[in-house]
Parts: structure tokens; sequence; C-alpha cells
């Protein structure tokens, strides 16, 4: 958005006092390109303020205007030699010439302009001004000082005419080399070389005729045509506006083929087709094979290399050991000048031209050497100083050769004034100690070299002042939101006093984030909110008071069209409407206007303008082209454009697009930069052809060439009605802009660059990112950055101030500066935490204060888990517990579980569990009721896996008789004893979990968040059970309500589906999600509706390991340990379908056969005798609860139905060995079984078990076929 100007008195009364009061306000050097905004006070009250203090400081003089160091007048003309000069009081002026005192009033001739010092020599009345050339310098003096204007040498034009002179006719071979020499007389100063006929036709020049930078013309080869006019020599003087002609040369050109034949101009080998010779490339200008050339800094370097052959030669430019500067090199006059612009002293080295025909090439270096006329590189500034105060002036420059540094005081050199005990001359700096009123004096600094001079005037000035406020009070500002804007307050006082802001009289002192405090007291409010309204209050302080003044600020919002007009095809005499609705703030008025083909519009009978619309009635040919909308306030505006087109033909389509081939459109052409300013430029484009497709928006893309040339990144994108817009840029940015357009069929070829434009340097406004400090050593600490790009340096030589310090020591900071975007600091302590600081510095200087990173030294390994603690709640589980290393020395990653089963010297397979970091808890099942196991547990850091704590399992109180009960998975318990007692395992009323016996030990992670456990040995079947976290289920309902958990899971796969169930505490209407990852990192999630188990997962592949968790849907921060299957291969039968396999119905059927005879011969064998029981219901069987009823017993020793002797295996593969061969306890309720008086065994042949146990174990033994028959009994 275009903004408000300045108002010009502001501008002009601020720069007048700054220059009057010289060093206690200065002009800042980083002084922002946005315009003040303009302010609702007259303009008359800040010039009150000024005249006042103007009228009651003092001042030595102060030289403002003088002329040139070489002043060269047109004779014609009377002499006007300037100086101008102020102070306080006002000075006066006198004049030397050539190093004497110049009486003007001697001279008639000669006056001085009143209130001035300019010279004014006139010529009216006779004389010449020839005589009254010479050296002039100007004296400006008041009681305080005086001040000395440069040395102006003075110097009257001259235009000589040309020498007469016959010249004969130039007779030349063709093919021969040819010069021309001009040798124009001498002039001041010198003049403008062109060649043309003596018919005033110009020379026609191109790479075999053309014209050196000294005046001369070149022939490469002569050719019979040139002979066809003849060449003069021309000379313009610039002060007289004259033009001198000398004789002209006639060619007379030898030939071995007489006709000028035309058609042989075009001819491929028009030399041998003439006749002529060719010949290798030799040089014309200069001669030899090496030259020498010396050139100023700031000047423009040209080296010329014309050479002759035949054909003619091509030149090229080289440098040795470098490229030439693309920036500043330009080819010249078809290659044969090299210009070098804006001389440095990196342009100095050794530069060579080559000639190359087909006949060969020769070269010509020319050694550049590079000196420099004095140049500042801090020049004397005026110094206020209030009594008692120190200064200093310091008057350093440069140059080649070194300048020599000269100090005088009130035009006298130093050695010779009146010795002063407060001042001391050190080289090139004055020093002022303890300055009083004496002291006021005016100083030059002179220094030179064998190339010129430099000559400064810095007053020394002693005053008492108060601080004074220059601005109208109580300004009111108003600026649009998301600008940037600066509140000026100008200020004066002696000592110079010291500026703060506040705002709404409250707070701190406004510096610093998105404030920035100028020297000269402006404010700078980088980006304008809704908060920054209220009223500004700045205050000027020094030892003899204060001042103050108020700025209200009020933010209004920008002005917009957010309906713009469209492009139209219409047909002649149609009716159309271009709409442009616009958002504005209300306070401020709207002004809506329109452009045609950017021109005002003049809105005839045949128009209709109103607030948001443009209406054209008949439309016609000449209503055709381009219409712009200007919505505008006073303080901003916005643009749209659309084009109309008028279609002639009533038939033709009402879309002139529609029946043409769309296509991308063409670059765009004819890129310029105007308004340019410190931080912004505005870039203006021509559109290419659309190609039939309306272009949608622009990319405007920039390239720098410091950090990445030739890399084209994106600035910034723009509607497609769009032609020049303003770009923001960074500081120190060489900038080169291109556009691309864009329609719906694609983006066009980029725009050819345009020219490119540097901005000025700056701090740092920001500091790399991605801080870090990471220890790769247990000894260092690598501490990284993002290093910044080209549009964050701001300024040549970026570099880094790295800071680092230990953090809990509070230890000064160590600090270096870094060039690149790491450092190492060495002989650290291992995994401590330290304090970081990076911040960004160019010669401009240092970023703002950098934020605080913590970062760590390098890790070792960890030392052992603490309290490794092995509990055995049961025969069946083990407990594992252990607390964190004492020393993680580093970032704990995970844990290392290794353990082994063992009996006696035997051992079995080594398991490895890996568990994460916040896990202390772990859960075995035991398989094996009689084996023990040894744990290795070590933490892991990222260095490595560190010392290792081992333990064992504790013995079981009776290894020799096992309970018979099959194993449990019960909830881990507070009650579990500690691998060190020996008490009998707790019982607890938890409910258990079931359990699916597997062939390896089922093992459980019992941790308070959601883990993930690796086996490395998997288990026969593909069902995991996990239970809750290590509680008991009524403890978990008394003390943890709100904890929820998901346990149990279990999964059946197939080789291409799986059932998934589980256990959870959630809510009845609670969501769930099943997620599952292939072996091919693949991840599938499947949602699953409240209470719809079991879910099956239909999309597996056969033979693919799977990772598998459930997680509520609305909180995936609760989650199921992982759990890993595989299905099975394509081929492997269906376990859930082996009731319907044949040969399973077969094999069921030969057992029950078998099973019917065996209890066909067992009621036979029974039926042959022995006691048997008398009962009054003989129908009654005999009950385990009478086993000691005397009328029942009998006597039953027939040996052929001896229960079976031996053992018997279950399933979970251990073996019960039997007391005695013929002891049926094994085969009754242990401990029932009795001798008679007699001797005789009285006992039932049962097999009993209790409906709860078979139930919580899912499994029980096979009853053998004996058994079966003596329960049958």
């Amino acid at each position: 958005m275009a903004r408000q100007p300045p108002l010009p008195w502001a501008h002009a009364a601020f720069l007048l006092l700054l220059l009057q009061l010289g060093g206690a306000i200065e002009i800042p050097m980083d002084r922002p390109s946005e315009p003040l905004h303009p302010s609702s006070s007259p303009p008359h009250s800040q010039g009150r303020s000024e005249a006042s203090i103007q009228n009651e400081l003092t001042q030595p003089p102060t030289i403002t205007k003088q002329s040139v160091k070489d002043h060269i007048v047109d004779p014609r003309d009377n002499i006007l030699i300037e100086c101008e000069a102020k102070g306080n009081p006002a000075p006066s002026f006198h004049w030397t010439r050539n190093s004497r005192f110049f009486n003007i009033a001697k001279d008639p001739r000669v006056s001085m302009r009143r209130r001035s010092g300019t010279l004014v020599i006139d010529f009216r009345s006779g004389g010449r001004p020839e005589e009254y050339e010479g050296e002039y310098q100007c004296f400006a003096r008041n009681k305080f000082g005086t001040a000395l204007s440069n040395k102006i040498r003075l110097q009257v034009s001259k235009s000589p005419l040309w020498p007469k002179e016959n010249l004969d006719p130039v007779v030349v071979q063709e093919g021969a080399p040819l010069t021309l020499q001009c040798n124009p007389p001498p002039g001041l100063p010198s003049p403008v070389i062109f060649w043309m006929s003596s018919s005033m036709e110009p020379i026609a020049q191109d790479k075999r005729v053309s014209q050196g930078h000294h005046g001369d013309l070149y022939f490469s080869n002569v050719l019979l045509q040139d002979m066809q006019t003849d060449y003069s020599c021309n000379a313009r003087f610039h002060f007289t506006h004259t033009i001198q002609q000398k004789n002209p040369f006639t060619l007379k050109v030898l030939t071995n083929h007489p006709y000028n034949d035309s058609s042989l101009r075009n001819h491929p080998d028009m030399y041998s087709a003439r006749g002529v010779a060719e010949r290798t490339p030799s040089f014309m200008y200069p001669q030899g094979t090496s030259s020498s050339q010396m050139v100023l800094r700031g000047m423009d370097l040209l080296l010329e290399c014309i050479a002759s052959g035949v054909p003619t030669p091509d030149i090229a430019w080289y440098k040795k050991g470098g490229d030439l500067p693309s920036d500043k090199a330009k080819f010249e006059n078809f290659n044969k000048a090299l210009r070098i612009t804006n001389v440095s002293e990196e342009d100095s080295g050794e530069y060579f031209c080559l000639a190359s025909n087909k006949m060969g090439s020769i070269r010509h270096t020319i050694s550049v050497r590079v000196k420099a006329a004095p140049y500042w590189l801090d020049e004397p500034k005026n110094l206020i100083l209030a009594p008692g105060e120190d200064g200093r002036l310091v008057c350093r420059a440069s140059g080649n050769p070194k300048p020599t540094v000269q100090w005088m005081v009130n035009g006298e050199p130093l050695q010779s004034a009146p010795p002063n005990p407060n001042r001391e001359v050190a080289g090139d700096t004055i020093i002022f100690r303890d300055t009083q009123v004496s002291s006021r004096a005016v100083y030059q600094c002179n220094t030179s070299n064998e190339h010129g001079y430099l000559l400064a005037n810095a007053f020394v000035s002693v005053l008492d002042v108060p601080p004074r406020m220059l601005s109208p009070r109580n300004q009111l500002i108003r600026v649009i939101l998301y600008n940037r804007t600066r509140l000026d307050c100008p200020f004066f006082g002696s000592p110079i006093p010291t500026l703060r802001w506040f705002k709404n009289g409250q707070g701190s002192n406004l510096d610093g984030g998105n404030y920035h405090v100028y020297e000269n007291g402006s404010l700078e409010i980088k980006m304008i909110r809704k908060e920054d309204q209220g009223i500004y209050t700045c205050v000027a302080t020094n030892i003899l008071g204060k001042a103050e003044n108020q700025v209200r600020l009020e933010v209004k919002d920008p002005t917009r069209i957010f309906r713009m007009p469209e492009d139209q095809v219409v047909q002649r005499g149609t009716t159309v409407q271009l709409e442009c609705r616009v958002k504005h703030d209300p306070s401020l008025r709207l002004t809506v206007s329109w452009l045609k083909d950017d021109e005002p519009l003049y809105v005839g009978n045949r128009m209709k303008k109103e607030d948001d619309s443009l209406t054209i009635f008949g439309v016609a040919e000449r209503d055709q082209g381009s219409y712009t909308c200007v919505a505008s306030t006073e303080l901003d505006q916005d643009l749209a454009k659309a084009h109309l087109t008028v279609l002639a033909d009533q038939t033709a389509p009402t879309n002139r697009l529609a029946a043409l081939p769309k296509g991308r459109p063409d670059r765009p052409r004819d890129l310029e930069l105007t308004d340019l300013a410190e931080r912004s430029v505005r870039l203006t484009w021509i559109p290419g052809d659309d190609n039939n497709s309306p272009i949608t928006g622009y990319v405007v893309q920039f390239e720098e060439d410091q950090f990445q040339p030739g890399v084209w990144h994106d600035h910034s994108k723009f509607p497609g009605s769009v032609n020049s817009a303003v770009l923001q840029l960074s500081p120190y940015v060489n900038y080169q802009f291109r556009v691309i357009a864009i329609n719906e069929v694609g983006s066009s070829h980029p725009s050819l660059p345009s020219e490119r434009y540097r901005t000025s340097g700056a701090p740092p406004e920001s500091n790399p990112s991605d801080v870090k400090g990471e220890g790769t050593r247990k000894n260092n600490m690598e501490i990284t950055w993002t290093p910044m790009n080209a549009t964050s340096a701001f300024g040549p030589n970026l570099r880094y101030i790295v800071k680092w310090r230990r953090r809990e020591t509070r230890e000064t900071w160590n600090n270096v500066t870094v060039w690149g975007s790491r450092h190492v600091v060495g002989q650290t302590p291992v995994y401590v935490p330290y304090e970081i600081r990076v911040q960004a510095e160019n010669d401009f200087g240092k970023g703002p204060e950098p934020d605080t990173v913590i970062g760590y030294s390098g890790e070792d390994l960890p030392s052992a888990p603490r309290r490794f603690r092995v509990r055995q709640p049961s025969l069946e589980t083990v407990n594992l517990e252990w607390d964190h290393p004492e020393h993680p020395n580093g970032i704990l990653t995970g844990y290392t579980l290794k353990y082994v089963a063992f009996n006696g010297t035997k051992l079995g397979k080594q398991m490895v569990e890996n568990f994460s970091p916040n896990q202390t808890k772990f859960s075995v099942q035991r398989s094996d009721p009689v084996s023990r196991f040894r744990f290795t547990l070590s933490a892991r850091t990222q260095v490595g896996s560190g010392e290792a704590v081992t333990e064992e399992s504790p013995a079981p109180p009776n290894e020799a008789t096992p309970t018979a009960a099959p194993p449990t998975l019960p909830l881990t318990t507070e009650g579990a004893v500690s691998s060190t007692d020996a008490t009998a395992p707790a019982t607890t009323e938890a409910t258990t979990v079931p359990t699916i016996p597997t062939a390896a030990p089922t093992t459980i992670a019992t941790t308070t968040v959601a883990t993930t456990t690796t086996t490395t040995a998997a288990a026969t079947t593909t069902t995991t059970t996990e239970s809750p976290p290590a509680t008991t289920r009524s403890k978990m309902q008394e003390s943890a309500p709100d904890e929820q958990f998901i346990w149990n899971v279990t999964v059946f796969p197939n080789s291409k589906w799986a059932n998934i169930t589980w256990k959870h505490n959630f809510g009845p209407g609670t969501d769930f999600v099943v997620e599952y990852i292939d072996s091919n990192n693949t991840k599938k999630t499947v949602p699953v509706k409240a209470q719809a188990q079991p879910v099956q997962l239909t999309d597996l592949y056969p033979g693919m390991t799977y990772t598998l968790r459930i997680y509520p849907r609305d909180n995936e921060g609760i989650s199921s340990t992982v759990i890993t299957f595989m299905t099975s291969t394509a081929y492997t039968n269906n376990q859930a379908d082996i009731a319907t396999q044949g040969w399973f119905i077969g094999l069921m059927c030969a057992i029950a056969l078998l099973v019917l005879i065996l209890l066909i011969v067992c009621f036979i064998k029974r039926s042959r005798g022995g006691k048997y029981p008398v009962r009054e219901k003989k129908d009654v069987p005999l009950g385990p609860e009478d086993p000691k009823e005397e009328d029942g017993s009998f006597d039953y020793s027939d040996e052929d139905n001896k229960p079976l002797q031996g053992s018997q295996t279950s399933l979970d593969g251990t073996i019960k060995q039997q007391e005695s061969d013929d002891s049926l306890v094994d085969y009754g309720e242990g401990g029932e079984g009795q001798f008679n008086e007699d001797g005789s065994f009285i006992g039932q042949y049962t097999v009993k078990k209790d409906k709860e146990e078979t139930e919580g174990n899912e499994s029980s033994e096979a009853t053998s076929p004996v058994n079966a028959i003596y329960s049958l009994a």
C-alpha cells in the first residue's frame, strides 16, 4: 500500500537543526526508509522553537557550501566561486589566492555577495578570465573560530582550433590493417571524439572498424568498400558547445579484385573470394605482449585491445587467478574494451585479452595497479561538550600510498597555535580533557597523498544547556495496521541528554523487540498492531534537568478491495458492470476513482459511477482497455485492475477464449526497479501473452550472489491483475529479480533478470535457529545450529558469538567467535547440563540477545540398576523390580534383561527382554515348577549397555513334591515375598487372568505406562497374554479409580486373517482403534465400536510378521503393549475348521469304539466274584463321602484290574513321579487312600477336578483309559 508522504517542512526544519547543532543530535546511519507520518501540529510551531535555540546558542563557523576543487568556468560568463558558512554570531569571510591574501577591495571586477563569502568576478566591463586562474581558498571567521574551504583550482575552459594541414590520400593494400589518427587539440576539459564523413554521415562501426578510446579509427583489415567515403575526426567541446572538424582522410585501396561485387560481401569465404590472404591476429593497440595501467579507487577502469587479422579476430577477456567481477564488468566497442566501474583494491591484478581467428590466436597481458586518493574512514564531526566533559576528534583516512594527517586550528598549523593543557594530540586523534569555555575553536584535518587530499572542519563548542524539546507538543499520528512507523522526538541539550520512551505514562523504557530507539530520539515501531495504540511520552534528561513531550498514536485498519473487477469480454452495444467493493477504516474518508489505461477516467453520460461499481451503457470499441479501481484514504490506498474486451461481431462467441487453444503464458518482460529505498523497492513488469488462458498470478523470485549465487528463491506472490509491486527487502543483499506468470495451464518461463540492487547493511535482527548442545564423546559437547541465510545476514562477515557455562554452577560465560555452524567444547564432565547462547554478528553490529538453550555434554555407560529384587509370590510366577541407576551418565534408552532357566547343571535357552526406560517391573511365568532362573539386568544409554547386576530366583519350598496345579497367571500383589524369603506363596482375592500355556515362559510386563516389550524367543502360539498394572483389582478400585488400562490382548491368526480380543476397564461406550504394522512398515488401523469384540483383521498376508497394539480412539496415550504375531503360510490348514475334517472324524470314531470295547471287558471281569458291598439301596453307587463304611468294604485282589503303573506326563511337559509302583494316590484325591485292619486297601478309583480349578486353567490332565473304566464302575 502506498503511504502518505511526509510534510516537507518537517524534514527541512529538522534537518536544518541537525546541521546547526552537529554532534548534539546526529541523523541515524540506519534510518528507516518509510516516511514520517503527518502531524496535526502547525508547521510554524517547531520553527519558533528552533529559531529560539539558534538565537540563544553560540556556535563557531561551519562551511555549508563551496565550489568543487577543480573549478572549470566558461570564459563567456562571469566567474562565480561559492563559499557559504553559518555560525552564531554570523561569520565574516576573506579569501586567499595562490596562498596569499586576496584583497577584494582593490579589484573593481571582484565582489563578494552580501552575508556570504561567494566571489563574483564580472567581465562586462572588459578583462580576460585567464588572468584570474589560480588556487583560491575561503576563510569564515567569528569570535569562536575560523573554518576553511577546500583549495579551489580555478581554470578557464579552452576549445582550441584544429591546426590546418593537408592530408595526402592514404594508400593501403586490401586486407592490410590501418589506423587513422585523430590527434585532437588539447582542450579543457578534454573533448568528445567521434568520426564522420565530410558529408556529416556517421561512420558505421563493427568489430572490423571501430574507434579507440583515444579517438583513433582502427581497421582490422581494409576492404575495397572502405574507400567509398572519406573519414573526418570531430571534437566536441563541452563548455563552448562547439564542434571542431579535422580535414578528412581519403583512402585508396589496392586490390587483386578490382570489382566491388556486393554479392561477395555475404560470401562465406569473402576474403579468399577476393584474393585476400588470411593471416593470424596481431595487436594494433596496445603494442607488444604486455603493458601496465594505473587507476584510482572509485574510478572506472577501461582496458582496450584492438587486433588486426584476416578474418577479423574475435576478442575475449580474462583475469588471471580469478573471474571478472560480473556485477561491475561491462564489454564495450564490440568486446574490444573492458570497463570495470567503481574500482576497488581487489580489482588489481593481471588481465589479458585474447584475439583469435581460424588462423590462430594471440594475447596481451595488462597489469592493473589500483591506487587510491585519500578517503574517509572516520571523518571528524562537530563536538559539543558541557564544561568539564571529555571528548575527542578523530580524523582517520586511508589511501594508497598511505596518506599523512596534518591538524590545524582556526586555519593555522597546530604546532604554531597557543598551547592548551586540556588538549592532547595522538596521531589522527585529538583528546580533550576537562574542557572549558576557552577550548572553543574550529579544527581542520588535512589528509593527503600524491593522488589528492581531504580537508574537514570540526568545531569544538562548550555549552551548558538543559534539555529542550524541538517538536510540537501533543502530536497526533495515525498509521495503518501492520505498517512500520516512526515517532519523532527531536531534542537538544548539553551535556547530550539521554532519551527514553514510555507508553501510556507507565511501564519500562521502550527499546528492543518491536521497538527501536535511534540516537536522534526517534522511536521506530517495526510492525504496528492494535495494542500499540496509545499515548507515547519521550523524556530527555541530563544533569541540568529534563524535558518531555507526548505523541498520540492511532492505529487504523488498512484499505482493501475485497471484490475486484474481473476481466470481461462483451459485445458492442451491451451493458457491462465492473465491481469494486472496498473495506476501509470507518474513521477515514474513502475516495474511489477509476483509471482507464492508467489515465484518469472521464465519466460521461454513458457511464455511471457508484461507490462499489462502474457501469458502462452501450459499450463501444473505444471503451476497450484496462480499468483500474483506486480506493484511497488520506493514509493509504489499494488498486485493482481488469481488462475489458469489446467484440464487434454480434455472431462471435461471448467468450473469446472458448474456441481458441489454451497454453502457458509467455514470460513477463521489461522488468524495472523504481522507488529504491533502504528496505524496499518497486518492481514493475510487462505481462506476456496469456495464450488464451487468463493469468491468475505471478511469482516473484530473487537471487543473491553472496551465499547461493545462481540459486533462485521465491520472494512473494501476487494476483494476475497486478504488474507492479513493492517488495520488502533484507539488509545487505545484492538482489536480482525475475517474474513467472501462472495460468490454469501452467507456469511461464522465468523472465529475464532485472538489474541488481544492493541494500545497505545493518546489524542482524535475528539469531540462528535450532541451537543444540550434544556430546559426541564422553568428555566434550558439540554446539551446533542452523546457519543464517543471505536474507537474514544483514551485513558482511556474518559470524556467531557462542557462549556457554555450566547450568548448576552459574559460572561466568565462556565465549568464542565462530564463522561456521558448530563449535566443540572439550574437557567437559560426563553428561552435565550447560546453558548455551548463540548470537549473530556482522560488521554492522550484533544481533538481539539470544535465547538460552540447555545442552548436555557427552554420555557414558550407565552404572548398574539399583535394588534389583527378585520375588516369587507363587511357584508359577517370578516378579522382578529394580530402581534406576544412581549414575545414568546420559539419557536412559532402556533396560536389557537376560535370563535363563536352570535345574542343577542343566541350562535352558537364554531369553532377552528389552524394556523402555520408564519400566521398572517385570514378571516371568514359570512353566516348570522345578527349574530356577538366573537374571542379568543392565541399563542402556545411547553409548551402550552399562554395568550389569545378576540375581537368581529363590528355590521352591519343596522341589521333591511340587504342586500338581497347572500354571496360572495371577496378578502381582503387594504381599509378594522377596528373593531371600522362604515363605509360602502369597494368596490374593484378585481375579486371575486366564492363560494359554506356551512352550516358552509366559512373560508379563507390569508398568504404569504403556511400554513395548520385545522377546527374542518366539512362543509356539500367537496368543499373547498381558495382565493389568501391578496391583490387585480390588486395590486398583480403591486407590486409583481413574487409572484405565488395556490387557489380555489375544490374537488368533490364520493365513489371511486374525481374530483379536482384549480386556479393559474403560467405560461401556468407549470406542477403540486396532493399529497393526507389517514387516514392510506399512501401518493400518481399524476403528472398533464399543463392545464389538472379537475384531477380525481380514487383509493380512500369509507368512508375514505383524506388530499390533490397541488404544482408545480419543486417547492414543493409553495403549496396550505391542504384540507380535505371524500369520501361517498359505497351505496351512485352518485349525478353526478341524472338526469338519474327515480324518479327524474317523480318528474320533476309532477312539470311541476302543473305549466301548474296554468298558465291556471291564464289566465282564468285575462280574467274576469277590466281596461286594451290601446296601439297602443297591442302586446307590459308592460315593466319596463314605469310604470307611465297614459294610461297604470289599476285597478286590484281581491283579488284572490293578491300576496302571508308571507315571503320567502332563501337558506342560513335567513328569509326576509315583512314590511307589503300586500306589494309586495319583488317581484319587491325594491322601484319602487307607488300609483296613486286615491290611486290605480301601479306596476309590476316581479322578476329581474342582470346577473352579478347571475353569481357571482351561486345561486339565487327560484321563487315562484305566481311570475312565474305574470311574464308570
